[in-house]
């Protein structure tokens, strides 16, 4: 088990959601239950995910949590890129 708030990354991830909060805060009412709220979740779900494998039994199960956090940077950086052309 890995104390999660000793973790640089997740330390780093954390900080990420207040310019994603700050960015998506300037986009239209009309994104607010789109890509506003996607992107605020994923946010979310980057530090969250390694919280919570950070809590598993084993090693096997907390690098599952750590795909999952990447997979939802992935997530962000599309949405990012759909808002750009936007």
């Amino acid at each position: 088990m890995h104390n999660y708030k000793q973790l640089e990354i997740w330390k780093l991830s954390r900080n990420f959601s207040v310019p994603i909060y700050k960015l998506t805060a300037t986009f239209p009412e009309s994104e607010k239950f789109g890509l506003i709220s996607q992107l605020r979740c994923a946010c979310i779900s980057v530090s969250s995910n390694i919280a919570e494998g950070s809590g598993r039994n084993s090693d096997k199960d907390f690098i599952k949590f750590l795909q999952y956090a990447v997979g939802s940077c992935r997530e962000i950086d599309t949405q990012l890129l759909i808002s750009y052309d936007f």
